[in-house]
């Protein structure tokens, strides 16, 4: 695949995305409604065939994959990383794969470690700027599939994951990694925290913690005496269990060090790789003052869509509260479409 010389013109891309500008759905018009609104799934579960795969430092990783196993060899494979707590079931992750396997795709999600009901075997779990696991993960798809490229869409977490290790290619993406999309990324740690711990009176903080709470515990039946139990079980916000669960475990200094070293603005000027990034102005976990507005304008490789409303990965456009519809997965689709035939790949 051809990297500048095959890159399509931002204005070209921007404009064909634009064609279909985002519209809230009327019964969820501001940013902590669209982003309850999305937490229902309206596609069901797709059926996958799931793998568990080991890591060079003795861990297990899920990956499922969502596709018929007679694909053509050269059929796309579309790799999903989930936000914090998700999964594969997560609703964004059941939209994208199923209008991916529609394609003729071959979509699969990475579960982060401890994440889809399992508790992995090592101390560590998964953090916001851990990008071992989806290296490995890329470079074992790659080799699979030899034929086919390759396409990575990151949610929240997901997404700072993913704009993290494409910066850390440091200009040298791995051969037929054709594109990229980063959907409500936090960028800045340190005010994503921020934002949950405090806004709408902690409640996201606290809504994350009911579940990262009981895992940090259960880890020390696996190593015990390794956290302050009490102390982590009276936890309500994200600082205080990052600087109680995720520094120690992950080998940071503290919270603040967490934030500081592992948010994804620092990386992306050194981003090339073709990558979407998609956030709203009321994301109700970020500060629109974070969106990298001006770096993305610099570079050619970076295509920014910071629509006003759309919540924090949600972008629910219609249907039902009972069954909310998605705008942004044919969205980021589409424009995986335009980068493979850039690239010189079958759509589908």
């Amino acid at each position: 695949m051809g990297r500048s010389a095959d890159l399509l013109p931002k204005e070209r891309v921007l404009a064909e995305l634009a064609r279909a500008p985002f519209r809230p759905a009327w019964w969820a018009p501001n940013g902590m409604l669209q982003t309850v609104a999305a937490i229902r799934p309206a596609a069901p579960v797709p059926k996958y065939g799931s793998e568990v795969w080991q890591t060079t430092d003795d861990d297990d990783l899920r990956v499922h994959f969502a596709a018929p196993a007679d694909l053509r060899a050269d059929a796309p494979v579309a790799l999903l990383l989930h936000g914090l707590e998700g999964d594969r079931r997560s609703p964004y992750a059941r939209e994208f794969v199923r209008l991916a396997a529609r394609r003729g795709w071959r979509p699969c999600v990475m579960e982060h470690r401890s994440c889809g009901g399992w508790l992995n075997r090592q101390r560590r779990t998964y953090h916001s700027g851990e990008t071992a696991d989806v290296s490995f993960v890329a470079r074992q798809l790659l080799a699979r599939f030899p034929r086919a490229p390759l396409l990575v869409v990151g949610y929240s977490l997901g997404g700072n994951v993913l704009l993290k290790w494409l910066g850390e290619l440091q200009g040298t993406p791995p051969d037929r990694l054709v594109a990229a999309a980063a959907v409500s990324a936090p960028f800045d740690l340190a005010v994503c925290a921020k934002q949950c711990d405090t806004r709408h009176g902690g409640v996201i903080a606290r809504w994350f913690l009911r579940s990262l709470i009981p895992k940090a515990i259960a880890k020390t039946k696996q190593f015990p005496g390794w956290c302050d139990v009490e102390r982590v079980r009276r936890c309500r916000t994200f600082r205080e269990y990052d600087e109680l669960v995720t520094a120690p475990v992950h080998g940071f200094l503290g919270a603040d060090h967490y934030y500081a070293s592992q948010s994804s603005a620092l990386l992306l000027p050194a981003v090339r790789v073709p990558t979407l990034l998609l956030a709203a102005e009321d994301d109700p976990l970020l500060d629109p003052l974070v969106l990298p507005r001006n770096v993305a304008a610099a570079s050619p490789w970076l295509h920014p869509c910071f629509p006003p409303r759309g919540g924090h990965v949600a972008f629910v456009d219609g249907g039902s509260p009972l069954a909310p519809r998605r705008w942004a997965e044919p969205r980021i689709l589409r424009f995986f479409e335009l980068q493979l035939d850039a690239a010189g790949f079958a759509v589908s």
